[in-house]
């Protein structure tokens, strides 16, 4: 470019130095560069824009845009014969100026329009429109060239009509806005925004270059009459592809650039989608996103239904829907004001849809249902189901398209897109694009399914495998929790339990199963098991080891586990306990708030097999707490465990206003802690005791005639502990006991004790090994009717062995003062 020839270049209307037939450039013409800011008020006017407006700078700063631009459509009919030939008001890419001046353009626009400019007649004018985005005032950048300045000798040959700047302009501040040129103009490639650049920063004058060969943003159909007749060409395609049928064969070439992109651009669609959903496998998140992605680009109303099933996480019946299955409304998202749909339609609703809908065929036959226009008899069938809510004002009129959402071929939901009246109806390639869109949401809500339902899975079965331990038992309150290692993982080895054992005695016991998923968590359930049997059998705890150890042996070499066992006496006020390879439990004093781990045989983690187990007692007091967990809990890794073991001993022996709040602080205190991986689970005990004139005992004699002093004895002691209520149900339940302990004692005496606790714990011990078992008396049997009136009577009763013979027990519940 010759830009000392450019820098003096008259102001007349004519066409530039360029020649006609050079394939790079047919000519220049100056361009008028007009910028209006935010309130639509012009706030640069140049020297261009003064000769093809004739109007000066001062009468144009400050006056409204749409008073002095050319927001005319196209050329009146008697100019249609003209040498540009018929033309629309711009391409189709964007709004017309008057629309770019009445409100804040997204994006690049052009066009030919006619303006009565004072004092030069009817000025044929065309413009190009660019948005300036950024913080600036300045709103929208105006292109404007004297169309009558191209003769057909000047661009007769041309392809393509693009602004350019020339040195010298006198815009003011060009620097910035050359600097702010990518953005204003995104679609230019490198080359041509360094081009222009460069030449606004040589504050140069705007001109217009038309070339074969130049490419830009936004380019009007304006030209000689074969790009009119070209264009021409175009729309009879565009009007053949649009109605679906074959285009001729003098038109197939027009026919196939339009296809092309068309499906460039709902290409580009849907990759766009695709990269904006999926990105969780929540399924609340993923229904959002897939609602947010087709509004409003695609739609101007997206409603989402899936099944109920779906939503629950559970599975389902993957047969074709009928008119019975149950729709969940989980998502709508639209352009209306706030709060229009709400009422009529809310989100969470469940509902059936009737056979005669358009959204019962696209869910049985799982393909799009395309209605053009809503009409009002459709829009009353469709309001029809919704009781007391009138949704035709909603609907009628609109466009809609219903899209399945499946994946293996099962309908999972459907969504229910709407345009408003005023917008293009959804046509043949948006039923395809909503198809295409549908089947990649379907596979993305189905992985969040799949994964809802396997979380629901594992967590059901990690709840079915964890016990639900009631808070307070004989003597002793109790707080639990479980953590999953990572959320894919909720299934894991460790675990928990607390035992009612005889004497109001209670085990307390918690477990690992090195490594993790569903094979450790089959066999924790199975030593879990064994573990609640053999305590129910109320072996010692070294043996109960000694026996899971056993039970490993033979349930395979595959796993190992460590498992803390303690039994905790509430009367004798000591602990027993015995350790299988497990780390040490930590006590609390609750003299001094002092806390210490106690010092165990470690032994060898089950499964090991022909190692022996120790068990050591030790005393406490009321009020101590007993704090037992596994290794996940204190175990990082590339840390040492003493560091882990320290700070559980600190944080247990913080005080707590409950025994839930006493658990939060030793997780918050341990689970801050970075590289956690394994799961964690944690007991925490407050022994609270049971004071001794709680307790009441008597031996007696193996002889009938004691069964009576038995029986008086018991009356009298509940007299004294202020029960006279529950007297006559223990007396006669005592007597039972005690005349079969009498009848089948050998020589040693049998002894009686009652507990007062919550509840009303008796236990007769004899020394015959046998235990008792409930029969079905016959009227005729003399015996046999015992054990079936504590079962009837009792709240709780059971039996087990001793070291000297059996004991039978029986709980009774107290009643209220």
């Amino acid at each position: 470019m010759d830009r000392g020839t450019e820098r003096d270049a008259p102001p007349d209307r004519r066409a530039g130095d360029g020649a006609a037939g050079d394939p790079g450039s047919a000519g220049r013409i100056p361009l008028a560069v007009v910028v209006v800011d935010r309130e639509g008020l012009v706030s640069h006017w140049s020297r261009g824009a003064r000769r093809l407006f004739a109007l000066p700078k001062e009468e144009a700063l400050g006056r409204p845009a749409v008073d002095l631009l050319p927001v005319t459509g196209a050329l009146p009919e008697d100019d249609e014969d003209t040498l540009y030939g018929t033309y629309p008001a711009h391409d189709g890419r964007g709004p017309g100026l008057g629309g770019s001046l009445g409100g804040q353009p997204a994006y690049p626009a052009a066009g030919r329009a006619r303006l009565d400019a004072s004092g030069a007649g009817r000025v044929d004018v065309l413009w190009w429109a660019y948005p300036l985005v950024g913080p600036g005032r300045e709103r929208l950048l105006v292109l404007a060239a004297d169309a009558e300045a191209l003769s057909p000798e000047g661009s007769g040959t041309s392809e393509r009509i693009a602004p350019g700047f020339a040195p010298h302009t006198d815009f003011p501040g060009s620097e910035d806005l050359a600097r702010r040129l990518p953005e204003i103009l995104p679609s230019t490639s490198v080359d041509d925004s360094a081009r222009i650049v460069s030449q606004v920063l040589e504050l140069g004058y705007p001109l217009l270059e038309f070339s074969r060969n130049d490419r830009v943003p936004v380019t009007p159909d304006w030209g000689v009459p074969r790009r009119a007749e070209r264009r021409q060409r175009r729309e009879r395609a565009a009007r053949a592809l649009a109605a679906g049928e074959p285009v001729p064969e003098e038109l197939r070439d027009e026919g196939e650039d339009l296809e092309y992109a068309a499906v460039r651009e709902h290409l580009e669609f849907l990759n766009e989608v695709s990269s904006r959903i999926g990105t969780s496998l929540d399924l609340s998140r993923t229904i959002v996103e897939v609602s947010k992605a087709v509004v409003p680009r695609f739609t101007d109303v997206a409603g989402t239904y899936l099944r109920e099933q779906v939503v629950a996480g559970e599975a389902f019946d993957e047969g074709v829907p009928d008119t019975t299955t149950m729709w969940h409304r989980v998502a709508l998202e639209h352009t209306d004001e706030p709060g229009r749909w709400d009422d009529v339609v809310p989100v969470g609703e469940a509902m059936p849809f009737p056979a005669h809908t358009p959204f019962f065929q696209c869910m049985t036959t799982g393909e799009p249902v395309l209605v053009p226009r809503i009409s009002e008899e459709m829009g009353h069938a469709i309001a029809s189901q919704f009781d007391k809510r009138d949704i035709r004002p909603l609907i009628t009129g609109r466009s809609m398209l219903v899209v399945p959402l499946k994946a293996r071929h099962v309908v999972l939901g459907f969504m229910i897109l709407l345009r408003h009246p005023e917008r293009q109806v959804f046509d043949d390639m948006d039923r395809v694009t909503g198809a295409e869109l549908a089947a990649r949401a379907g596979l993305v809500l189905d992985n969040a399914r799949m994964y809802t339902y396997q979380e629901n899975v594992a967590e059901t079965l990690q709840d079915s495998m964890l016990p639900h331990i009631p808070p307070r038992m004989a003597g002793c309150d109790i707080a639990t929790r479980y953590l999953p290692g990572t959320l894919l993982g909720r299934v894991g080895g460790d675990w928990f339990d607390a035992v009612k054992l005889p004497g109001a005695r209670t085990a307390f016991v918690v477990g690992d199963v090195m490594g993790h998923g569903l094979n450790s968590a089959a066999m924790m359930g199975q030593l879990r098991t064994a573990v609640q049997t053999m305590a129910g059998l109320d072996l010692p705890p070294a043996q109960l080891l000694r026996n899971l150890d056993d039970l490993a042996q033979r349930l395979g070499d595959t796993y190992l586990a460590t498992c803390l066992y303690a039994v905790y006496d509430p009367i004798a006020s000591e602990l027993h306990l015995a350790n299988a390879g497990h780390i040490p439990p930590v006590l609390v004093r609750a003299a001094d708030g002092r806390s210490e781990l106690l010092d165990l045989p470690t032994g060898a983690p089950i499964g090991v097999g022909g190692v022996p187990f120790e068990a050591v007692r030790v005393p406490v007091e009321p009020g101590d707490r007993l704090v037992m967990c596994t290794d996940g809990l204190v175990e990082v890794r590339g840390e040492d465990i003493g560091v882990g073991l320290a700070t559980l001993c600190e944080s247990a022996a913080h005080p707590a206003a409950s025994m839930d709040d006493a658990c939060d602080t030793i997780i918050r205190a341990l689970n801050t802690r970075g590289g956690r991986k394994d799961d964690v689970a944690l007991l925490m005990a407050r022994l609270g005791g049971i004071e001794p004139d709680a307790v009441a005992e008597w031996r007696i004699r193996p002889e009938p005639s004691e069964v009576g002093r038995a029986r008086a004895a018991v009356r009298e002691q509940l007299h004294d502990w202020g029960l006279p209520k529950a007297a006559d149900n223990a007396e006669l339940m005592v007597s039972e006991l005690v005349t079969n302990a009498v009848r089948h004692s050998h020589a040693r005496p049998v002894a009686l004790r009652l507990v007062r606790g919550d509840t009303l714990l008796c236990e007769v011990e004899d020394d015959d090994h046998e235990l008792p078992t409930l029969l079905n008396a016959r009227p005729a049997d003399e015996s046999g009717r015992g054990l079936r009136v504590v079962s009837t009577l009792a709240r709780e009763w059971g039996t087990s062995r001793t070291a000297a013979g059996k004991n039978v027990w029986f709980e009774l519940t107290l009643p209220r003062r």
